[in-house]
């Protein structure tokens, strides 16, 4: 009777063993289907569940021009949560997102205690070394004013809705150092760059606002566009000032993993003088074309999915004065895309990133996948984002 005891033991033993491990390879093979989803930048941060705890470790996940944003994070990060929503541009009240760019120097991490919808009396001047990090709750900007970066280096832009910006009529705001700003008329852009470095846009959902969502401007550089929805616009991204702002020349930008559309219509990038990488964007049609250039610029489109409209305008590109150098390598085409690049391979072959820039392209049969997260995440509790 003893012998049979232990003989059922053991197959209950045997049993179980071999149905927690059948369980453990089924966790493991969804694991690395969600990992092999995705793309370089999210398998940095987003793979660990404990991410709420280690909110700096994004700092490190970035690629691109803008580089590895470390100079955001460090014992001297001064960790702020906006708990009010409310916006008062000359006098800022502690708790709000613009008490955090005028009245704290330094380094400075921001996130939000809730969710909210913050309205913009007037545009935010966002400060040098800062993090706006919205993980975790629904953070709107919008029906008001937008973000401005003038002179700055050293900005994260992460997790935010941002939409509805309108523009604003000239008139003082307080900016960073509590220095009260005279500012002139202001279009109705989402996140406008005006000679600013080291700057860092992403996982945020941008859409339906007056003027464009992205302007990098007058001289701005060393910027990475990364994983981002745009959507419901006509004027997209604008890479470089105007036709004789020279001081572009020396204007890089990465446009990596973002998903375009739907009803995006021009500008997914229009680019002047400089230089812009595109790569594993997925392209969901567009109007009169996906991207542009003028004054000499030039732009390397790889990997990316491209996906023309029905019934509309299957050209990609549009060059105002027919001297842009485009280049397509290892595009995809889909719904009779085409793609007119230039003669000359020239510099748009080569981003020349430095190490700490650089990363892997995956195939642009996989943009599918690696931007189906695109966009401003929803991070439930107790899990991963």
């Amino acid at each position: 009777m003893a012998s049979r005891g232990i003989q059922g033991t053991t197959l209950l033993c045997l049993v179980w063993a071999i149905s927690m491990a059948i369980l453990t390879s089924s966790v493991l093979v969804q694991a690395r289907r969600t990992v092999d989803d995705m793309n370089v930048i999210d398998i940095c941060w987003r793979t660990n569940p404990n991410w709420r705890s280690h909110r700096h470790q994004l700092a490190r996940c970035s690629v691109g021009y803008a580089g590895k944003m470390i100079h955001n994070i460090g014992r001297d990060v001064i960790n702020y949560k906006v708990t009010d929503p409310s916006d008062d541009p000359l006098n800022p009240r502690p708790g709000t997102l613009r008490y955090a760019m005028t009245s704290i120097r330094g380094k400075v991490w921001i996130t939000f205690k809730r969710n909210m919808v913050i309205k913009l009396a007037k545009p935010l001047l966002v400060s040098s070394f800062t993090t706006i990090d919205g993980r975790g709750v629904n953070v709107e900007i919008a029906y008001g004013a937008c973000l401005l970066l003038q002179r700055v280096t050293n900005v994260i832009i992460h997790g935010l809705r941002i939409h509805h910006c309108v523009a604003q009529g000239p008139g003082p705001v307080m900016g960073p150092n509590r220095k009260i700003v005279q500012m002139g008329q202001v279009d109705g852009d989402a996140i406008r760059m005006l000679t600013s470095s080291n700057i860092w846009i992403d996982h945020n959902t941008l859409y339906d606002c007056q003027d464009g969502l992205i302007d990098v401007t007058r001289g701005s550089t060393g910027i990475t566009i990364s994983n981002n929805w745009f959507r419901f616009q006509d004027k997209v991204m604008l890479l470089g000032h105007n036709d004789g702002f020279r001081r572009d020349q020396d204007m890089k930008v990465t446009v990596a993993f973002n998903h375009f559309g739907p009803r995006c219509q021009q500008r997914m990038p229009r680019i002047r003088f400089g230089y812009a990488h595109v790569v594993n964007n997925l392209y969901l049609g567009w109007g009169q074309y996906a991207i542009g250039g003028s004054s000499n610029p030039s732009i390397k489109s790889q990997a990316n999915l491209f996906i023309a409209p029905e019934g509309g305008n299957k050209e990609i590109t549009w060059d105002s004065n027919m001297n842009a150098n485009f280049r397509s390598v290892h595009d995809l085409f889909e719904n009779g895309a085409s793609f007119r690049q230039s003669s000359d391979e020239g510099i748009a072959t080569r981003p020349n990133y430095r190490p700490d820039q650089m990363f892997d392209v995956a195939d642009a049969r996989a943009v599918r996948s690696l931007t189906k997260s695109a966009g401003a995440l929803k991070c439930p509790r107790l899990s991963r984002c």
